[in-house]
């Protein structure tokens, strides 16, 4: 039912158009009233004197004395009680309106359209109402009495500068101006159609003629030709009247699937000055244009694409399109003009849309607006309730307001001041779903579409700060936002959920293109939580960070940062495993996975660029625990399933680089302190200090690296490496260290051992060997590292073998620690070699202390005291010997010596024994028969 009914032809027109008429319209509800009871001015005088011309409040709008009731009893009205009621004449009991209803009633903008709407609607409810009433409805009486007044004719202020409207005092519901909607005007100028021709066909004739003789064949065909080509002028310069055509024009949808209006077309004649007004819902859309003649046969078509003409910029086109048939033969022409204008979408709504009458849904937003305000519609109290919403429902079924359009105006001035909360999500959802069913139904008219459109917008909008801040959605908030800085949440938020319901109501969530917009919005989110931690560091990536590198408290305080950086995104990754885990949102969304990829690479880049600003140049302890927050974040996820990516963190790769130049570092440091030139003199003690240092050194190192090798054992084969490096230039220093006091065992190596001996026996006196105490020191130094410093170093390498599951080439690991321990072997057992022929050499030198002369001048008719005698100035000598070893060498070495001089003495006894046989015996005597007696072999065992 129309509200409109009762209303003349010039109320309707104001109320669509918002001209200006004569007088304004007689409101339907004076009609109503009984006889005497009209709608009158309190003071006769007031439209005359207070009136200053059309355009007025007082002379268009409603006055601000205008009241409902009998003149005449005003005054004794006045007097009457709160409550008291009128009685019509059909019985009908109308609440009676308070008699100061002359303050109550507002005063009005100076517009003079939206003053009658609300006059209108206000008339409109008021039917409503009465209607209701008189079924016994118990929200009526409320509305009624002053309710209805009080919102509907309450005042809109305006500001002019933005259009939007301030519905309460504290602004809570300050509504936002709608969308504005692109409409266009198109006016039929011309049409030109050619009329169709008659086709040449002469075929046949030619066929025949071509069987003539020449001259005849010339003379026939000039002939023809002739006649045709006069045909095609005259009628080429000629077209058809305009007056026998008509043109439809119809708006072809792009948002549906071409969808066109299921409107009746209108029919423009060209040149009468006849236009129709489409309302385009996107770029996409196009003009369909089809020329008809008087039998309604179609002469032509064209297409015009809207992006065509809407990117001209200018606000009329006067312009000629071609029109064509099916086989796309063009055969005329059509002048359109077009004119743009952008409007609001109340505006638009005044028209009359294909689809319904617009002035209902201009009323039905009014009354909306009305219940908004009455219960102080904002962000936190979107519902509308209790008897505004019995009396909108009322108005919908009373004037065929569709439950569409009901639910898109609705969710229209919920966007306006939507957050992202459950309850607004929610409310939206429930609005959206049975619209988008209609709209595939394809049952919305043209109007509800737009409005569809601008919520769809609105609505993605909306999504795109839900999913972009899904971590940092606030129920209690005013935004629905927290604090980005606020603590990790684990949980989804409680306005996930009805976002992702709309999401999927919205898109194909099967489709790759939904996906792909879905998994945009997360990674979005996952850079807006990342860029939050790496603001953090922001100061340690600036190209001026000079001093970051020469203070160790910057450089030590900026590594923390940057592990802290890799823990808390490691707990976002965490929390996005927990939220995926509730199964909100689609199950072709891995949100961890999606989160992760960004998290990572973003990482690694701020790694990168960190590392490269401020390079380690040790394993430091603030070094240290940057390496291993890097390596943990890898190796969780890993655990956590995550899938590596390009580009993302890989902590052996980040850091390799730099643990080769430490190693090198470390190498070319301690091969450094070597150096001859730092070594001191060598002074008189158990060993040397310098190995001591160097070797202290090395197991510093060595621990150092143990962050790295833990993590990564083969890098075990360049440390390796390197120490053994180290330890051959230790003893290399150490040999120069002691080279003065090395150089006479130097003369006593076996290799000219026998020449010395020649060289000694054939002197009768030469200075004893007297071993020094340097010496002592060297051969401690040594055996302590082959026995004990070596060892150490070695067995700390060993202990991270068994993680080395993979080898350097041809290399293995303990080949250079084996060729160490080899080296010093060596090298202890030459300069012990060295001593003892030292030492033999002493008791060669003197005659008396000869062994071999004293045996071979030993007779066997002296007696065993004769050779004791013989005997003691040896003894006396290897006791002296003895003596100094021990003074100067500790107790292994010692004993060492002893038992290869020992030896050393007991191979002349032999050669006596040998010479002595062979020297009587002579070729007779039998290579067993050299061999040394079992005692002595058994006493040799012993000593060995």
């Amino acid at each position: 039912m129309m509200f409109t009914e009762g209303l003349d032809e010039s109320a309707i027109s104001w109320i669509k158009q918002g001209t200006g008429s004569p007088a304004p319209p007689r409101s339907p509800l004076a009609e109503r009233l009984p006889a005497g009871q009209i709608a009158a001015p309190r003071s006769p005088t007031l439209y005359g004197r207070g009136c200053s011309g059309v355009g007025s409040v007082a002379s268009w709008g409603v006055p601000d004395d205008c009241y409902y009731g009998n003149f005449s009893d005003t005054l004794e009205e006045e007097e009457e009680e709160d409550g008291a009621s009128n009685v019509q004449e059909d019985g009908i009991h109308v609440p009676y309106v308070e008699s100061n209803l002359l303050a109550q009633m507002p005063s009005f903008t100076a517009n003079v359209q939206s003053a009658w709407q609300s006059f209108v609607a206000y008339d409109a409810c008021f039917r409503i109402c009465l209607n209701a009433w008189a079924r016994n409805c118990m929200e009526a009486p409320e509305f009624l009495r002053d309710e209805c007044m009080s919102f509907l004719l309450h005042p809109k202020h305006k500001s002019q500068d933005d259009g939007k409207s301030i519905y309460d005092k504290d602004g809570s519901c300050n509504m936002k101006g709608r969308k504005l909607v692109k409409q266009i005007e198109i006016e039929v100028k011309k049409i030109r159609v050619v009329p169709q021709r008659p086709k040449l066909r002469a075929t046949s004739s030619f066929r025949n003629l071509y069987m003539q003789a020449g001259s005849e064949y010339v003379r026939q065909i000039s002939k023809i030709l002739k006649s045709q080509v006069t045909m095609l002028t005259s009628t080429s310069s000629t077209s058809l009247p305009e007056e026998m055509f008509t043109c439809t024009l119809e708006l072809q949808s792009s948002c549906k699937d071409n969808q066109r209006d299921s409107i009746s077309p209108q029919y423009l004649k060209p040149g009468t000055g006849e236009s129709q007004l489409f309302y385009l819902e996107s770029q996409g859309d196009s003009i369909l244009v089809e020329v008809q003649d008087n039998n309604r046969v179609v002469i032509g078509r064209a297409k015009i694409q809207v992006s065509s003409i809407t990117d001209t910029h200018q606000e009329e086109i006067i312009k000629w399109w071609p029109l064509y048939l099916d086989d796309q033969e063009c055969v005329g022409k059509i002048q359109l003009c077009i004119n743009f204008s952008v409007s609001s979408d109340n505006q638009g709504a005044a028209k009359m849309l294909q689809g319904g009458p617009a002035v209902d849904t201009i009323v039905y937003d009014m009354v909306l607006e009305a219940a908004m305000r009455a219960q102080n519609f904002n962000s936190k109290m979107l519902h509308v309730s209790g008897s505004w919403k019995w009396l909108l429902d009322e108005f919908s079924d009373y004037y065929g307001v569709s439950d569409a359009y009901r639910k898109l105006r609705y969710l229209s001035y919920i966007l306006n001041v939507a957050t992202p909360t459950k309850d607004c999500l929610e409310l939206a959802y429930e609005l959206l779903l049975p619209v988008m069913k209609a709209r595939d139904d394809r049952t919305l008219t043209r109007q509800e579409r737009s409005i569809l459109l601008d919520c769809e917008d609105r609505i993605k909008s909306l999504l795109a700060v839900v999913f972009e801040n899904y971590k940092s959605l606030d129920e209690n908030s005013p935004t629905g936002l927290s604090d980005l800085f606020g603590p990790i949440s684990d949980c989804a938020a409680p306005a996930l959920a009805p976002a992702v319901q709309i999401f999927s109501v919205l898109h194909d969530i099967l489709s790759n293109e939904a996906q792909n917009i879905l998994r945009n919005y997360l990674q979005t989110a996952a850079a807006k939580r990342c860029r939050r931690h790496m603001i953090e560091t922001d100061e340690f990536m600036s190209s001026n960070n000079d001093s970051l590198l020469t203070d160790p408290m910057a450089i030590s305080a900026a590594y923390l940062k940057m592990k802290t950086i890799c823990i808390n995104i490691s707990h976002e990754i965490q929390a996005d495993i927990k939220i995926h885990n509730q199964n909100i949102l689609p199950s072709s969304i891995d949100l961890p996975n999606i989160a992760a990829s960004l998290y990572s690479t973003e990482l690694c880049k701020r790694l990168k660029g960190f590392l490269s600003a401020s390079p380690p140049s040790r394993p430091l302890e603030h070094v240290a625990e940057l390496l291993i927050a890097t390596a943990d974040f890898e190796r969780d996820l890993d655990s956590w399933q995550v899938r590596p990516v390009h580009g993302g963190v890989v902590s052996r790769d980040l850091f390799h680089g730099y643990i080769m130049v430490w190693i090198e570092d470390t190498r070319l440091q301690l091969l450094d302190n070597c150096r001859a030139d730092k070594l001191s003199c060598p002074a008189v003690s158990t060993t040397s200090t310098f190995v001591e240092q160097m070797y202290e050194q090395i197991k510093e190192s060595i621990n150092e690296y143990g962050v790295v090798i833990n993590r990564w054992p083969h890098y075990l084969m360049s440390l390796e490496s390197a120490i053994a490096d180290v330890e051959r230039e230790i003893m290399k220093a150490l040999e120069k260290q002691y080279m003065e006091t090395l150089l006479p065992l130097r003369d006593g190596i076996p290799k000219i051992l026998e020449k010395q001996v020649q060289r000694l026996t054939r002197r009768q006196s030469i200075s004893p060997y007297v071993v020094p105490n340097q010496l002592g020191t060297f051969m401690n130094t040594v055996k302590r590292m082959l026995d004990m410093l070596h060892c150490r170093v070695e067995d700390s390498l060993k202990s991270w073998a068994a993680y080395l599951t993979i080898t350097n080439g041809n290399a293995v690991f303990g080949e250079q620690m084996n060729s160490i321990t080899v080296m010093l072997r060596k090298k202890y057992k030459k300069y012990l070699q060295a001593i003892v022929e030292k030492l033999v050499s002493n008791a060669q030198a003197n005659r008396t202390t000869r062994l071999k002369r004293i045996l071979e001048e030993t007779r066997e008719s002296e007696g065993e005291s004769d050779i004791r005698e013989r005997m003691q100035a040896l003894r006396v000598h290897l006791s002296d010997s003895i003596y100094n070893l021990h003074e100067v060498f500790s107790s292994r070495i010692f004993v060492a010596i002893c038992r290869g001089f020992w030896d050393r003495l007991g191979q002349i006894l032999d050669d006596v024994f040998a010479s002595e046989m062979q020297k009587h015996l002579g070729n007779s005597l039998q290579d067993k028969d050299l061999d040394p007696p079992q005692s002595v072999v058994d006493a040799r065992s012993i000593l060995c």
